[in-house]
């Protein structure tokens, strides 16, 4: 006898994509417009980072298509202005509005490695001082209180300043990038270690943790297979905050100079440059690096906001 098919009635499973849109993080998001319209902002961010190159009306680091008859021109809507640059040109004739756009790439692309490091830097000590305790613990929590007690632009000041002596001033240029980035990161470590810290010695009493401890698993196993999935949810909510703080923190570095070169500005240089014509009436030349790098701080940290609410299960 042949087998009789009985038909499938579940219910069909939903899409990734959906399962995110129905999710309460996603209601969550849409509920505050205010967070919409940081999203949006971010993401167009994001979006003029990835494509500057193809997006932006010129090239501001070709020389070839620089001209110096083009310097100190203002916005478009103001007398003397031209339509080939729409927010003005610099002292050597580059289009501000390219400029920002190159500059918000390199901002951006600082902040979001500087935080990949730091957290990276910061999860690793932070499992290992909760979970291990005993001096471990101790020296690397010594370590943290005594940077926390200074402020973390000293902090990077300092270690810029330290990298630059051992590497010379010859050396610097060519790699400041990677220089700010290290600066940056050892600034911000601490605040993921000590709430990683704080997050594993709760899990680590837990029945799993032993279960792991039993079947003969490795410290570094329990750690990084069992113990990092838990303590996520905090390092997000640091990590997107930090992120806005860490874009800041380099404009600041590069408008003390100690940062990213003229040949590779960043909005903290762009601002820095255009500071010295801000009193002879080109004030375009900063006010709008300015103003972009306020707008992209406030979105990110508004999205922080959002987040560490949305994860908190005391609001929900």
């Amino acid at each position: 006898m042949s087998e009789v098919q009985i038909p499938d009635t579940s219910p069909a499973r939903p899409g990734l994509l959906r399962q995110i849109w129905q999710s309460d993080l996603a209601h969550s998001f849409r509920q505050s417009k205010v967070t919409v319209v940081a999203g949006i902002i971010s993401f167009g961010f994001v979006f003029i980072a990835l494509f500057a190159p193809w997006i932006a009306p010129s090239n501001p680091y070709d020389m070839t298509g620089i001209s110096v008859l083009n310097a100190f021109l203002p916005p478009v809507w103001m007398e003397g202005g031209d339509s080939r640059f729409l927010l003005g040109t610099d002292s050597v004739g580059r289009d501000i509005l390219s400029t920002i756009m190159y500059g918000s790439r390199i901002s951006l692309g600082v902040g979001v490695a500087a935080v990949f490091f730091a957290a990276t830097l910061g999860i690793s000590l932070g499992l290992i001082s909760g979970y291990i305790g005993g001096r471990t613990d101790a020296a690397i929590m010594r370590v943290a209180e005594i940077q926390l007690s200074f402020p973390d632009i000293l902090i990077a000041l300092l270690i810029d300043g330290i990298i630059r002596s051992i590497l010379g001033p010859g050396t610097h240029g060519n790699i400041a990038f990677i220089v700010v980035i290290s600066a940056i990161s050892l600034a911000y470590w601490v605040q993921f270690a000590r709430t990683v810290r704080s997050t594993t010695m709760v899990e680590k009493g837990k029945e799993y943790v032993q279960a792991a401890r039993v079947a003969g698993k490795s410290p570094g196993y329990i750690m990084f297979k069992h113990l990092l999935p838990n303590v996520m949810g905090p390092v997000l909510v640091i990590a997107t905050i930090n992120l806005a703080l860490a874009i800041v923190t380099e404009a600041t570095l590069s408008f003390l100079g100690v940062g990213l070169p003229p040949t590779q500005p960043s909005l903290g240089t762009l601002i820095r440059v255009g500071n010295d014509f801000l009193f002879s009436g080109e004030w375009w030349i900063t006010i709008f690096p300015g103003i972009t790098l306020a707008i992209m701080g406030l979105s990110v940290n508004l999205l922080g906001d959002w987040l560490r609410d949305a994860l908190n299960p005391k609001l929900r």
